[in-house]
């Protein structure tokens, strides 16, 4: 079916459903293969592998590779488009690559490629998406486009609505989540709110999670992707190598084609809805708690910033500073002690404190200028 005829006009863009894509109209939407393409034989025995299963969408593989550092492995270029294109040929597999520049998409559909992607280092950069947005205008292609490397919703935004600009209707997100200096055992942060609040934006847009670059290790990419699927995203695009261990890049978060079908059989997948009477019975009940809960919060809140706007007016009359570090730390440290015995995250008391204590400061400076 054409993806021009069945699109649907969603808030923004022009997007065609992501199920309609799907080779065997399922969810989720699998995308597998090897982080990089590094030799012809690698290459074909991933994709025979993973083809016999029955179960990938599209295959894929980097052969341009962004790399932080310079003298490492920066993927064999061009002469991998020839191996994908043999892949497409001899499994009837769609195949699909990065690209980071308006030369690699002019190669990349030389070449018959189904799907491209856009990797973080690229979507994060406004001049960038509008050479690859031009270089894509007409074409009927499948578009993936990673979140920019920095949690920024807007940025993230912008890429997708370039791309659509250019009449890209088979268009889909890829939650790969984000470089943060904070320490965690994810190479890069979920922080799920941001992909969303994407979602929220643009409700008939196509989710697809990388726990491969998420996690960063292999250990992760199982409860990661349960997770996506329990927030309903449409797909997943896992690295799938024949043998990670002699990987020339991201050896730690690939997995072998055979590790690749044990996940998907572990995944539980969940419905969004029921029809069931008892269960629209109860959960309207429970959300109907939800609502008061949610609004004696705003009441406390409202009560909370008219002592902090006290608190700004005594300051002012005695002249002493908004900002109080001893004794922010003091109550942070108190309510996160507080909340974790509660059954709170320390993350989530952390992240609900400095939204609090910011709009407190709001409300003190603006005290601060009354006349």
């Amino acid at each position: 079916m054409n993806a021009q005829n069945t699109a649907i006009r969603t808030n923004r863009l022009n997007i065609s459903p992501i199920e309609e894509w799907s080779v065997y109209k399922q969810r989720p939407l699998v995308i597998a293969g090897p982080c990089s393409a590094e030799s012809e034989e690698q290459v074909m025995s991933t994709a025979a592998a993973i083809a016999a299963s029955g179960r990938v969408d599209l295959f894929r593989a980097g052969i341009w590779k962004p790399r932080t550092r310079p003298d490492q492995f920066e993927g064999v270029g061009a002469i991998g488009l020839k191996w994908l294109r043999q892949v497409k040929e001899e499994y009837g597999l769609p195949v699909s690559v990065e690209v980071a520049t308006e030369k690699h998409v002019y190669e990349a559909l030389k070449h018959g490629l189904d799907a491209v992607w856009i990797g973080a280092r690229t979507s994060v950069n406004p001049f960038a998406m509008n050479e690859i947005a031009s270089a894509l205008r007409g074409c009927d292609v499948m578009v993936f486009v990673k979140n920019p490397v920095n949690p920024d919703l807007e940025l993230w935004l912008g890429a997708l609505e370039r791309i659509s600009k250019a009449g890209i209707t088979r268009l889909a997100a890829i939650h790969r989540g984000f470089s943060t200096w904070e320490k965690s055992a994810f190479r890069n942060q979920p922080r799920w709110q941001i992909a969303v609040e994407l979602r929220q934006r643009i409700p008939d847009l196509g989710m697809i999670l990388d726990p491969s670059h998420m996690g960063g290790n292999k250990s992760f990419i199982t409860d990661l992707s349960q997770k996506a699927m329990d927030l309903n995203y449409d797909g997943l695009m896992i690295e799938t190598h024949i043998d990670p261990a002699s990987a020339l890049s991201d050896k730690k978060q690939q997995v072998t084609p055979a590790e690749l079908m044990a996940l998907l059989d572990r995944l539980i997948f969940r419905s969004p809805t029921s029809n069931d009477p008892e269960y629209l019975e109860t959960i309207e009940d429970l959300r109907n708690q939800i609502d008061i809960y949610d609004n004696l919060l705003l009441d406390i809140l409202e009560s909370r910033m008219q002592v902090a706007e006290t608190i700004g007016r005594f300051k002012k009359e005695h002249n002493i500073t908004i900002l109080q570090s001893n004794r922010w730390k003091e109550v942070k440290d108190n309510a996160v002690d507080k909340g974790v015995r509660k059954g709170l995250t320390p993350e989530f008391v952390n992240i609900i404190l400095e939204a609090i204590h910011q709009e407190s400061i709001t409300h003190q400076m603006n005290v601060m200028k009354e006349e």
